[in-house]
């Protein structure tokens, strides 16, 4: 996840250290089944032009650019410039010719060209006004653009026998971010947030992480990741303390946890949630722009 990712005033709760990218590059190889899936159902294909939203570690960008292909382009944004130099690095580094890598909110940049589709992983949760932020994106679509976004849901996280410790850190995951204005119970909002940025109703899928003991693992070390970058905001809101949660066991504590109670883990759902934009919905979200100081070329 990535804020900085589009026009929220509030500080990206899970920060943009070293830590944090790298768990973003783990959370992606976790994720990608997921986004590709939503991806091709929603109409991606080669030869397209690709905006990616709150690029990250670039992950998304660079799913979406194999998908496209050659004859395709993807230019990744992001408010945060260690973000965009990481994924720049990484574009370079995997040999990547297609992809280009730019700092700033896209919802209220120009660029030279129109895009096919505006994608996103993890990014609606973290915008002050995300239909507004919707509509900024709809001026950049080709007609029959599409708007394409992944996003998170912990509305469904338990455990049975109960794993005491998952359910507690998933309970901190959620106040945490609640409390900060930036809640990943996404589904419920999904619908909403798409009518009210004046889009055609959108397509919604769910997927949702099911496992028993022994083969939880990838899951629960994702959670410690996230408990881990959230640490420092979990401790400012008083979710729990530095000693509550000793991040320095906290993985293994969270791994026995759930193996000796041998227990089903139900993990975070993955929201799709898409539609097309038609040539009405693009003029009119760019007759209703003012001026925009950034632009771009690819």
């Amino acid at each position: 996840m990535s804020n900085d990712k589009g026009n929220s005033n509030q500080p990206y709760i899970l920060g943009h250290s070293d830590h944090e990218l790298n768990r973003l590059r783990a959370q992606a190889r976790f994720l990608e089944p997921d986004t590709r899936q939503f991806l091709l159902d929603a109409g991606v294909k080669r030869g397209m032009r690709i905006l990616d939203v709150g690029s990250g570690a670039g992950e998304v960008a660079f799913l979406a650019a194999e998908l496209v292909g050659e004859a395709g382009i993807v230019l990744g944004t992001d408010k945060a410039p260690a973000a965009v130099a990481a994924a720049t690095q990484a574009a370079q580094n995997r040999g990547f010719s297609n992809i280009q890598f730019l700092e700033g909110n896209p919802a209220e940049m120009t660029f030279e060209t129109r895009f096919d589709a505006v994608i996103g992983r993890y990014v609606l949760p973290f915008q002050d006004e995300p239909s507004a932020m919707l509509r900024g994106l709809a001026k950049h679509l080709d007609h029959s653009g599409l708007l394409i976004f992944h996003e998170p849901d912990w509305t469904c996280v338990r455990s049975f026998p109960p794993a005491p410790l998952y359910d507690r850190a998933c309970r901190w995951i959620s106040d945490t971010t609640q409390l900060s204005g930036q809640s990943w119970n996404f589904l419920e909002k999904a619908h909403t947030i798409f009518v009210g940025a004046d889009l055609p109703a959108p397509t919604m899928r769910m997927h949702t992480f099911i496992a028993g003991d022994f083969n939880t693992r990838e899951w629960l070390i994702a959670v410690g990741d996230i408990v881990e970058s959230l640490l420092p905001a979990m401790v400012r809101l008083g979710v729990a303390t530095v000693e509550e949660v000793n991040i320095w066991t906290f993985r293994d504590r969270l791994l026995q946890d759930v193996t000796s109670n041998r227990s089903v883990i139900v993990g975070r759902s993955e929201i799709g949630i898409w539609t097309t934009i038609g040539r009405d919905a693009t003029q009119k979200t760019a007759a209703s722009d003012c001026e925009h100081p950034d632009s771009a070329s690819l």
